[in-house]
């Protein structure tokens, strides 16, 4: 089992920036990938970001492409989110997930450990 922490949410406005951390413990060795995913009001769980064990492999939505850095520090067993240009369409709960098998990214069923979520709020 992994257990996952998320840090650095909070109030920002439009074209600001923030940096959510995900602090990972228990059986890390294990994690093939890395992901964000993001949950609006009234709206389903979406993807926003993954990364590869080795960092050397990153995947964004179209959404966030060009405004998101994704990447990890195996030493500190933590990964980031690096969001800049921020909209309010970016306001939602935002979750670290950890995947064991790699085999998929996309998908909510591909994770198997989850964070508790960290709110982000863009004001316009």
């Amino acid at each position: 089992q992994v257990q996952l922490v998320e840090l650095g949410g909070g109030l920002v406005q439009a074209g600001g920036s923030l940096r959510l951390s995900c602090a990972a413990s228990g059986r890390t060795f294990s994690n093939q990938f890395m992901g964000w995913f993001r949950q609006a009001p009234g709206k389903e769980r979406e993807f926003v970001a993954a990364i590869t064990w080795s960092g050397r492999n990153t995947y964004y939505a179209d959404s966030v492409k060009g405004r998101s850095t994704i990447s990890r520090d195996n030493a500190k067993n933590t990964v980031y989110l690096q969001m800049n240009s921020l909209k309010p369409e970016d306001t939602a709960v935002y979750y670290c997930a950890s995947s064991r098998t790699g085999l998929g990214y996309l998908r909510r069923s591909d994770y198997d450990s989850w964070g508790q979520g960290t709110q982000v709020t863009v004001s316009s």
